[in-house]
Order: structure tokens, then sequence, then C-alpha cells
């Protein structure tokens, strides 16, 4: 890991989450697609829900339209309750993931429910290419006991959902941007270094605690709740002091693409988007295969 020869990524920047309400009342914490951060080419949003109150969330997501992108909902804790236009249902509990590929037009809701007192979780939303925007929808159904965990001998553990630690592999394969996504718990006093692929954004969602991140001192650390925009280099490297550490290591190949966006739809022209709202009107847009 200690390679001179291997540039450390530093922090560009650094988002505080902003508290919205999406769905039917849902209450969130919203890093990416607020106003302190629309865009981090290929990540269009990153929201993290957890509450003890129902009220927060019982409301839930009645059914609505994606097209032209990717979601991964990240559960911690609770439920969330989906169903689709395409006949597909289930839940997603605690410590299992989904990643669900919109491609040309879904229709799906999510009920989030708690269990134990508390529903926490995340949502990622990442951008597909536009030569991938109209395909067949899909589904990555992961289960908790699916997703490996690395147990370092300084006390890390890591989730490995993509990409590749230690050898070990995460379960989610054959997407696009080449994601890595990483749920890493550090004790205190610990240090935790990833190799990155040079060239892909990559980003640090510290959820609990306080970490440091880069070659920097432990003490100067940064307070959840925080995402934190890493520059490019090899590798990300972070630190503890006395205070312990969790958060989401995200990273995946930027497309460089113009974007046009509304709502739930996310294609490359604005003639796309007029396109996809007449296809809502024209009860035409859920995906059909030719």
């Amino acid at each position: 890991m200690d390679n001179p020869k291997t540039k450390p990524r530093t922090v560009h920047r650094l988002v505080t989450p902003q508290a919205v309400t999406d769905g039917a009342g849902v209450r969130l914490r919203r890093s990416i697609a607020s106003y302190a951060l629309d865009y981090l080419d290929p990540f269009l949003l990153l929201d993290e829900f957890r509450s003890d109150d129902p009220n927060d969330y019982i409301a839930g997501f009645p059914m609505h339209p994606h097209r032209g992108i990717e979601t991964v909902t990240y559960m911690l804790a609770g439920v969330v309750r989906h169903k689709d236009t395409l006949g597909n249902s289930g839940t997603i509990q605690a410590g299992d993931v989904q990643w669900m590929t919109a491609g040309g037009g879904i229709m799906h809701e999510e009920m989030p429910e708690q269990r134990d007192g508390l529903l926490f979780g995340f949502q990622l939303w990442v951008n597909l290419p536009a030569k991938d925007k109209m395909m067949a929808p899909r589904y990555q159904d992961i289960l908790e006991e699916q997703i490996p965990e690395v147990k370092r001998e300084t006390g890390v553990t890591v989730r490995v959902i993509a990409g590749t630690v230690d050898g070990v592999k995460g379960p989610v394969t054959d997407i696009v941007a080449n994601p890595t996504y990483l749920d890493v718990a550090m004790p205190p006093h610990s240090r935790f270094i990833q190799p990155i692929e040079r060239g892909h954004t990559a980003f640090v969602y510290v959820f609990d605690g306080e970490a440091a991140l880069g070659p920097s001192s432990p003490e100067s650390g940064i307070q959840a709740p925080v995402l934190a925009i890493l520059g490019d280099g090899d590798h990300v490297e972070a630190h503890t002091a006395d205070t312990p550490a969790r958060f989401l290591l995200i990273s995946g190949k930027p497309l460089g693409e113009p974007i046009a966006r509304y709502g739930p739809f996310v294609m490359n022209t604005r003639e796309e988007i007029r396109q996809a709202l007449e296809d809502i009107r024209n009860s035409t847009f859920v995906y059909r295969a030719e």
C-alpha cells in the first residue's frame, strides 16, 4: 500500500448535507443534487435517510418514473418495500443493496418501514451514458450475506459492495461506471488506505464519527455528516484519532457527456426530456423490448 510513487487523493471540497423533503414527504439529508452540489459526474444524487420517527418517512415514494439512470439503495436499518410496473416486487432489508438500472423507463414505488425503532440507509443515483440510456431495465438485488466483509489487522472493517479490497471482489458487477462502493468502519487510532483508479471521480461520505482524509494528521478530522470530494490520485487514505468513524467510499468513471435533467429523468438533451414527458402522457413510458 505504501508506495512513494503513488499519489494520495486529498480533499478538494467539503459539502454539508442539506435537509430536504422528497417523495410524499420523506425527510432526507441530501449531499449531491443539492444547492451546494448539483452533479458530480457520474453521480447525480446522494441521500441519507435516518430517523426513529415514522412521520419522517411513512408516506414513502409512491409510484413514480425513472429514465436514463441507475438507483442504488443501501439499507443499514429498517426495510424498503418496492414494486414496479414490470411485475417486480420485494423488500430491501438491513444490510441489503439494490442496484436498479432504469434504462429506457420504469415506474416503481418505494415504501420505507422501520425495524427495531429505526430506518437508516442511503440512495445514490448514477448516470448512464447516452448509448445505454434506453437499455432494458434490470435489477441487481444483493442480500446482506452476499456482501463480503474484509477485516484488516488495524481493526478496520470494509463491506465490499462494488470494487475490490485486498483481493476480495464485491457482488455488484457489469456496471458501466466501473464503480467502487465501500462501507468502511474505522476504530479509534487506525489507518485505512485503498487504491482508486486514477481519473475516476471519488468521494467519501462520513456518516458517523470523525476521520481525517489524505496524508494529514488524524487530529485534523472532518466530522459527520459531511461529503468530501476528493482530488485525483491513486489512493485514498484515512486516519482516526480518539473518535471512531464510518463512511462510504464511492468512485466511478466520469462520462463527460452533457446532461438534461428533469426530476427522475436524466437524458442528454432537452428534446429527450420532452419525449419522456410525452411518453408519460401517452402511457408509452415503460420500456418495451423491440
